[in-house]
């Protein structure tokens, strides 16, 4: 028989931010684990189900008995399995039992060799399994899947037994078709019954078929089982209500995790309009929005021409009414007060000029080893001047950004907040009267990119995001604490690709030039190893710049991957190159990638590099009358007629210009590898090949490291 399977556990109010992975998650296993015992039918269509008090999963097509299967048992060698009679030992006899396969003699058995020596192998066909043998296993099996965020301990009914799971589980439905199957889970008894909304439903609800499922819980439990129907009901009633307002929700990023959390934390959905004192408007709106979002659930409403917050919000409520004024003043009641604490922290806090704030820093520990976040800002300032002065910028401001970047950690605003660092230190500080550039760069020191051009208007801002990004990378992975796996507390990948962000955007805005004339402007190298010197003496290890490095340019390199030629970004990360400088020699190195000449001169320096690597001590200055071979005149000739032009091309940033140069070698490299033998007899000979050799890898590579198109 082929029917639907319904599987549904009513339990407590589950995690709402892991609800849709346990809905998936619980489907998906339970699914794996019939196809396994081969039960489910062709066309099966698996279903998931999550609300805030139930996991359920439909799955289409069961078989109620699973068609006999081929097996093929390799049970033992045959000198192990048969005595000198061809009998069943004691050992075979044991291990055929084991496996049900005792009606088998051992001339049924087959015999088959794995090229050593031949075994004993039992073919044949097994029952197939019964829906109702394995289903418990089945369910057990999916329940142990789940991606449980933290498991609860509580006792049954009894008053004796133990259990673990998410959350108590208090019902649970079993039906294959119209026919309860005997499973008992976490203590209880599968039936056909299951609750509907807890205030709404009619009463406990019979289900008389599987399929009937979501429809008889919409119908007469006034519950939408479905997390993604759901979602979707939400999001239309939210549209419906900003359309009505001429309102909108803001950013979509900031909308999207919001609606997912609110969509776990109802099951009958309705969105009501709410409003409150427009007084509030005059605290900073970000204040405004975290409490309505983070505390309270609410969907803030914005103008949608100048995207200032409004007095107004949404509520997605899990009661439908036909007068609802007593849930919307609830709202604006409990609303009310945790915007009044907003603005009592903001005004209080405004008492206190930012700037007397920063001798606070000292009672707040950083870290244990590199001491109080007054330590760090010290070094935030010296750090700050030193890029300031690489880049032309007025030192006084991004020394007093730095000065300034966390004193707003002593707020009560960010005390109660602690999301809202930065921003509200940037408020402050326009409150007290601090220029404009000091203002933007407190305000977006913590954003997870720089994603706007640099110029003479955020270029302190662009400062103080690259200053703190290198002393948290610096400091964090100097004190043996980088990351590891998935383990990245600190959030030194994040740091480093903001370090990447904002360097790309300080060349988009022309501060930095693909090969700029003064090579102090952001010497990333240089620049880390300084870092390294405003730690107190012995703080951190001594290889901390260069592996601090090797590790930014890795996350490079992780970063580029997805939209270029792996083999293409590998080359010219292999040199370290100015960051400002990648992407345009990864878009000449493409170009010379698909030159005719690349492949063979890819392959010609890998070759160089590994006679190379052979040589022992320094090489001498190239001897023009040691040429004993035509082919090595002849490449020292064209070597010498692009080796100029090559480096001048690098050095101004034409890499394309450069790296064609280095293609008119490819015949010259050629005959020199089919005619010369490199590693000669006479020593000063060779000596005179390999320094040939050297000045032409280093030409080649003066862009990328082309061996690394070597296929």
């Amino acid at each position: 028989m082929n029917s639907p399977l319904l599987v549904e556990l009513f339990t407590e109010e589950l995690p709402p931010r892991a609800l849709q992975k346990l809905g998936q998650t619980f489907a998906d296993s339970l699914a794996q684990a019939l196809a396994k015992q081969h039960l489910l039918g062709p066309d099966n269509v698996t279903q998931c189900y999550a609300t805030p008090r139930r996991l359920a999963a439909q799955l289409s097509s069961v078989l109620a008995v699973a068609a006999d299967q081929p097996f093929s048992e390799k049970l033992m060698p045959v000198k192990v399995g048969l005595d000198a009679n061809g009998q069943a030992t004691p050992a075979l006899q044991k291990k055929l039992a084991a496996k049900n396969l005792s009606h088998l003699t051992p001339a049924e058995l087959a015999r088959e060799s794995d090229g050593k020596q031949e075994y004993l192998v039992a073919h044949g066909t097994a029952a197939g399994a019964q829906l109702q043998n394995v289903l418990q296993a089945a369910i057990e099996s999916a329940l142990a899947d789940l991606p449980i965020p933290k498991v609860m301990r509580y006792q049954l009914a009894d008053g004796q037994t133990s259990v673990r799971f998410v959350r108590p589980v208090h019902g649970l439905v079993v039906l294959h078709g119209s026919t309860v199957l005997p499973v008992t889970i976490l203590g209880i008894e599968a039936g056909n019954s299951t609750h509907g909304h807890r205030f709404m439903s009619e009463g406990p609800i019979t289900l008389a078929h599987a399929d009937d499922y979501e429809a008889t819980l919409a119908d007469k439990g006034r519950v939408i089982a479905s997390f993604e129907a759901r979602r979707t009901a939400i999001r239309q009633q939210l549209d419906e209500s900003v359309k009505t307002l001429g309102a909108s929700l803001g950013d979509e990023a900031e909308v999207t995790p919001l609606l997912d959390e609110v969509t776990a934390l109802v099951e009958h959905p309705t969105v009501y309009v709410g409003q409150f004192d427009e007084k509030f408007l005059a605290v900073p709106q970000e204040c405004l929005i975290l409490t309505m979002r983070l505390n309270q659930k609410y969907f803030p409403l914005f103008d949608p021409a100048s995207g200032r917050l409004i007095h107004k919000f949404l509520i997605v409520s899990n009661m439908h009414v036909a007068d609802p004024h007593h849930i919307i003043q609830g709202n604006e009641r409990v609303i009310r007060p945790r915007l009044a604490d907003a603005e009592f922290f903001f005004e209080t806090d405004r008492k206190l000029p930012l700037a007397s704030r920063v001798a606070q820093l000292d009672n707040i520990v950083y870290h244990n080893k590199l001491g109080s976040q007054h330590d760090r800002i010290e070094r935030l300032r010296r750090i700050s001047s030193r890029l300031a002065e690489d880049l032309n910028a007025k030192v006084a401001l991004a020394d007093r950004a730095a000065q300034l970047a966390k004193a707003d950690l002593t707020s009560n605003m960010v005390g109660e907040f602690p999301e809202l660092q930065g921003i509200m230190g940037g408020y402050y500080a326009q409150a007290d009267g601090e220029p404009a550039q000091v203002v933007q760069a407190l305000n977006g020191q913590y954003r997870t990119r720089f994603d706007t051009p640099v110029n003479d208007d955020n270029l302190i801002s662009a400062i103080l995001f690259i200053a703190e990004r290198i002393e948290t990378l610096v400091g964090i992975w100097g004190i043996g604490l980088q990351p590891s796996g998935e383990r990245d507390p600190f959030g030194l990948r994040r740091a480093a690709l903001g370090i990447i962000s904002a360097v790309e955007q300080l060349a988009a805005g022309g501060y930095l030039a693909a090969a700029p004339a003064n090579p102090t402007r952001f010497n990333l190298p240089a620049l880390l190893a300084f870092a390294m010197g405003t730690f107190n003496a012995g703080t951190l290890h001594s290889d901390t710049a260069d592996e601090v490095l090797i590790y930014i340019y890795e996350r490079y390199r992780n970063q580029l991957s997805g939209n270029y030629a792996k083999s293409v970004v590998d080359a010219v990360i292999a040199v370290q190159p100015a960051l400002q400088e990648v992407a345009a020699r990864i878009k000449a190195v493409t170009a010379f990638a698909q030159l005719p000449e690349a492949e063979s001169l890819a392959a010609a320096n890998k070759r160089i590099g590994n006679l190379l690597k052979k040589t022992e001590g320094s090489l001498p200055a190239i001897e023009p009358s040691l040429f004993t071979e035509p082919a090595e005149k002849a490449l020292y000739d064209a070597l010498h007629g692009i080796e100029a032009a090559a480096h001048a091309d690098a050095a101004q940033g034409h890499f394309e210009k450069s790296l064609a140069a280095v293609a008119q070698t490819r015949s010259a490299v050629d005959d020199f590898f089919t005619h010369v033998m490199v590693m000669a007899d006479d020593p000063a000979v060779r000596n005179n090949r390999l320094a040939l050799l050297s000045q032409l890898h280093a030409t080649m590579n003066l862009v990328a490291d082309i061996s690394r198109l070597a296929q």
